[in-house]
């Protein structure tokens, strides 16, 4: 898949606190990985890549996984604020 890198910053930003912490639980991770996946510095070592461009660039991501549960945990704070 393919992402601008200001969207997928974007998606974190957004995330409520302490959605890196109950990712990195739900995927049995570390807290570190779920920030690398979405950071700049250390981008290339969550298995992402950076192609310069607009926007900050394009990510490439190989996994999903995490991408996948930012925005399933983006998905219920929308359905939660909807709700009240």
């Amino acid at each position: 898949m393919n992402i601008t890198f200001d969207e997928l910053r974007n998606i974190k930003h957004q995330l409520p606190h302490g959605s890196i912490k109950r990712i990195a639980d739900e995927l049995n991770l570390e807290e570190q990985t779920v920030r690398n996946y979405f950071g700049a510095h250390h981008l290339e070592n969550s298995g992402n890549h950076l192609e310069p461009g607009p926007n900050g660039g394009i990510v490439h991501i190989e996994d999903e996984t995490i991408l996948n549960a930012a925005k399933r945990i983006l998905a219920e704070t929308v359905h939660q604020s909807a709700s009240n």
